[in-house]
């Protein structure tokens, strides 16, 4: 592949560039500059608008559905679907069926995307089948390739697991991923408890379901030591928990998810059941915690939370709605129209490739002459409306569909390859 990308804004030593090309020839980026001249048999794309070219993004934990739930999401329109939306790699969580809680389970992974253009990056199940009793074989899974260890949307209740997990992999320095839940605290809960809930009349998630397990989770990692990393924060409290827990030097790392920091608790004033998440939507007050938290770097990067679930699984009553949306093909849109001021160029970087990255202990795509062309394309101010027939995923669980949005992905260039929206 020959690829001559005419007048893209790069992000280079941590800021865009003024426009000018990227020439990408076998997989590599073989030159960037102004005015570049094409070898014969190169594709040229020229931009009329501005476009930002930057390390393709990495999304942490979301659900692919192969093996077992196919009719939601298989691997290969999960990567279609990241394509679409300017990722490069994918840490999918394990919960499939089977749970991928074995080195056969990573492998076939590893091996049905060998070919994809996104990389995919399996994280193993915690525990054998995501069931919370006995510890999976984690370290046969690491050999195999999996970055992390989680049960991903089956939160660890178990406090003695978690603890001898977090034991167990610094033998190799592995990583354990906690979604903080605490199910007892939550059961039966539709949506943030609050003024909406009361107002609705549905039985609410406290705040402190989450928070409760966050200081659970921390202090079994100051008892054990090992690295942790709290997924999908929600909650105020915990985000000033995991802030204390830096400063006084644990080594644990967060991240929240993007509808979280955009939209509260508001959104389900008409009971629609494509706004029923996990975690809950909450109100303001937790909204702006996430947001300061995303600003002083205690929430280290952000992620999708992509749930496909089937129309049945959703178009019901909210107390009957699977909770869950769609994300992977509307998270930088989410960003550009939502968070512009929050999120500018350089820390998008930094919250969507560069850190889970780092955390995941993955090699870091770079914009450079004779480095691996690992990048996505961006038209930052491009307005578009998404529609159920222009999604690529299976599933189109989300309520975002109709609704006028800032900010497109325009595809991606990974291992030898140029996928276009």
């Amino acid at each position: 592949m020959r690829l001559l990308l005419r007048r893209v804004r790069v992000f280079v030593d941590g800021r865009l560039s003024e426009p000018q090309d990227v020439y990408v020839r076998e997989g590599l980026v073989a030159a960037v500059g102004r005015d570049l001249l094409p070898e014969a048999g190169t594709e040229e794309v020229l931009f009329s608008e501005e476009v930002w070219a930057m390390p393709g993004w990495l999304d942490v934990g979301a659900q692919v559905g192969e093996p077992g739930y196919e009719h939601r999401e298989d691997l290969q329109s999960a990567a279609r679907a990241a394509a679409a939306g300017g990722f490069t790699a994918l840490a999918p969580f394990p919960n499939t069926l089977p749970v991928v809680d074995n080195k056969g389970a990573v492998n076939f992974v590893l091996h049905k995307t060998a070919k994809e253009p996104v990389h995919f990056y399996p994280i193993g199940a915690l525990s054998a089948g995501a069931a919370g009793k006995d510890l999976a074989e984690l370290y046969d899974m690491h050999s195999a390739g999996a970055v992390a260890f989680s049960d991903g949307n089956q939160p660890v209740q178990d406090a003695g697991l978690l603890l001898r997990a977090l034991q167990y992999v610094q033998a190799f320095n592995g990583l354990v991923m906690d979604w903080p839940f605490h199910q007892s605290l939550a059961a039966g809960g539709q949506m943030h408890e609050g003024v909406v809930s009361t107002r609705l009349g549905l039985r609410g998630i406290a705040p402190l379901a989450e928070e409760v397990a966050v200081q659970r989770s921390l202090s079994l990692l100051e008892y054990t030591g090992g690295r942790l990393h709290l997924h999908l924060l929600s909650s105020a409290k915990s985000v000033a928990l995991v802030r204390a827990a830096k400063a006084a030097g644990l080594p644990v790392t967060a991240s929240a998810a993007v509808l979280n920091l955009c939209f509260t608790d508001e959104q389900l004033d008409d009971f629609n059941s494509l706004w029923k998440v996990l975690p809950p939507l909450r109100d303001e007050y937790h909204r702006q915690a996430l947001l300061e938290g995303m600003a002083d770097g205690t929430l280290d990067f952000l992620c999708s939370n992509h749930t496909p679930w089937n129309v049945e699984a959703k178009q019901v009553e909210l107390p009957y709605a699977e909770a869950g949306a769609i994300g992977l093909e509307t998270a930088f849109s989410l960003c550009r129209t939502y968070l512009a001021d929050a999120l500018p160029p350089e820390r998008l970087v930094e919250k969507w490739a560069l850190a889970p990255r780092r955390i995941l202990g993955l090699p870091i795509p770079e914009i450079r002459v004779g480095a691996s062309a690992e990048l996505a394309l961006f038209a930052p101010d491009r307005e578009w409306t998404p529609t159920a027939e222009q999604l690529y995923s299976r599933s189109a669980n989300t309520p975002l569909l109709g609704e006028c949005l800032r900010g497109q992905p325009l595809g991606i260039i990974s291992r030898g390859q140029a996928v276009w929206r």
